[in-house]
Order: structure tokens, then sequence, then C-alpha cells
């Protein structure tokens, strides 16, 4: 057979189910290509079809949908992309549309080489599924459930590369967190906890095996103003156990949800007073007129130098 490929989102990181999807056929003999729209034009002018597969795969619903006719014998669309819209700043999740990886296909290791530009030293995947917070600006409950658990192991898209991006969303609510944290410092890897780690449910032996992680940096966040009372001294109780300083620590903080400028303020003051980097994301980016105040506070806080050097907004003038 001949396959086809579309990454829809084509945000320059790569598509674990197409990377699974083109493995799985390759070891069947098929072959496997990025899809040309040129060449199936061509091909089916001449009352002959080129694919006879094509896989279409897309992450964010809020990205354009490909833009070109998709010609082959069989078309297949996937991805929370296609089957979650946001209805009244709700997440809906519509399953009729969700095409779920096969067994097989979901858990055979995925096939890096589609992807010629990214180093052949990081392993991308999941170990877990799920989170059991349910945040209304999240896609995670409506899709996965609000629950997290194990999903594999870290040899199923793992085999000895010097980085691991971790794309689990809530990796320390899973039951088996243990199992998942011991198999990370067991490889001896470089660890990026992408989605980042929940503060909410840390605990000191949850630190403690977080500190036995090779990392850069690990990520938190501080999404909800109300939790301020459970996450600071959750921040306070993690510095104290790992001895990690303000390089190794960053926490997102949500902007344009539900809160007000002055919250926003006050978390991101906090967090300085804490020895943590606040990390400032703004729900709803692409609606935000470009000289709006949340604009200049995101660029304010997520320039180190500029952040570290001027210490408060107020005095911030983002035309210097």
């Amino acid at each position: 057979m001949k396959i086809g490929l579309i990454d829809v989102d084509s945000h320059n990181f790569p598509n674990i189910p197409l990377m699974k999807i083109s493995a799985w056929h390759k070891a069947q003999g098929d072959s496997v290509e990025w899809y040309d729209p040129m060449i199936a034009s061509v091909t089916y002018a001449k009352r002959d079809f080129y694919y006879d597969k094509v896989y279409m795969s897309k992450i964010f619903s809020f990205i354009p949908d490909y833009e070109h006719c998709v010609i082959s014998k069989e078309l297949q669309r996937g991805g929370s992309g296609y089957c979650i819209e946001t209805v009244n700043g709700k997440e809906i999740f519509h399953p009729e549309r969700d095409s779920q990886l096969p067994p097989e296909i979901e858990h055979i290791y995925p096939d890096y080489s589609i992807y010629p530009e990214l180093t052949k030293e990081t392993a991308y995947g999941f170990m877990s599924r799920g989170c059991p917070r349910g945040c209304g600006f999240c896609h995670v409950e409506a899709k996965e459930g609000k629950r997290s658990y194990k999903v594999a192991d870290l040899s199923e898209f793992w085999r000895g590369q010097r980085n691991i991006v971790l794309l689990d969303p809530n990796p320390i609510a899973c039951p088996e967190w243990r199992d998942i944290l011991q198999q990370l410092i067991d490889s001896g890897s470089w660890v990026d906890f992408t989605q980042g780690v929940d503060i909410r449910l840390m605990t000191e032996e949850k630190a403690l095996m977080i500190k036995g992680i090779k990392t850069k940096n690990i990520h938190f966040a501080w999404d909800r103003y109300e939790d301020r009372d459970s996450i600071i001294p959750k921040l306070r109780m993690f510095k104290e156990v790992t001895g990690y300083d303000f390089r190794k620590l960053t926490v997102y903080v949500l902007c344009n949800f539900d809160t007000t400028i002055e919250q926003d303020l006050e978390r991101i003051y906090t967090l300085r007073d804490l020895g943590y980097n606040p990390f400032v994301m703004l729900y709803n980016k692409e609606d935000i007129p470009k000289n709006h105040k949340l604009r200049q506070l995101q660029r304010w806080v997520n320039n180190r130098i500029v952040f570290n050097s001027c210490k408060r907004f107020e005095d911030f003038d983002c035309r210097k």
C-alpha cells in the first residue's frame, strides 16, 4: 500500500500518532511518505490513485484545517483537533469524531525518521493519560477522562536516547506515579516534563524522587488564583526538599481566563519572592489586541533579563 501522512498543525513538534502509524505500516511492508497534493492531483487526472490511504492528524481545534484537497482511496482523520470544540468556554468532546489508534499501533515504537529535523538523541511519548482536575481551559478531561492512569512503560518510546520529552498531562496524579518516576530515574536521561507537574499533589516523597531525575528545569502551574493557600506551602516545601534555585524552577501563570490583572500581578510577585520564575500563558491569546495590557505583561515577565531588571510592572515601558 501507498500511505500518505498529513500533520495538519505543522507546529514544529512531532505528531506521535502519525509516528506510530508510520511505524506500523512500514512493518507491514507498506510505503509511507508525507502527503503530496501535487502528485495526488496529477495521478488522479490520469484516472489513478497515488495513495491507497491518507491519515490526517490534528491536535489543536483552533488551527485551520488542511487547505488542499485530499485525493486518496481512503481517508482517516484523527486527533483532538477534530473531536473537541470549545463552546461558551467549555471543551465539548464528540466521541463519534474520535479515531482511536488500535492497540497494535498505539503500543508500537514510534517512527522518528519521518521527522528528520528532530535530534536523534530525543524520545517523545506518554506514560500516563488523563487528569483529575477538569480545568475549563484544558481539553484533557474531555478526551482522556477526569482521572490519571498509566498507559505505557518508558521502553515503549525510549531506547536509550539522551533526552526524554514526557507529554503526560499529570503524571504524579497517576496511581502508578512511583513506577513512572522510578523508570525516569533509572533511564539516566534528561527529562522534560512538558505539561508541568501538579504542585498541589506534591509530597516530600514525590519531591525526593523528582530530585533523582535529571532535569534542567521543572515546571509547575498556578492557574487558579483561589489555589493560593494550597500552592504556596507546596512550593516552599519542594524548594526546601530539592535544594533547587530559581534557575531550575518555573511556574506557568494562566492569565485572561478568570482572573483580574491585579490577581495576575499578585501571583507573579509572590512567585518571584518564593524564588520561582513565573511564565505567563495567555488564554485565547489570538483574541487579545497586540497592544493590550496583558500582552505587555507577558512580554515583561517572560523576558527574564527585563523581568529581573525591572521589578514592577508599573515601571515597565514596552517601547524601550
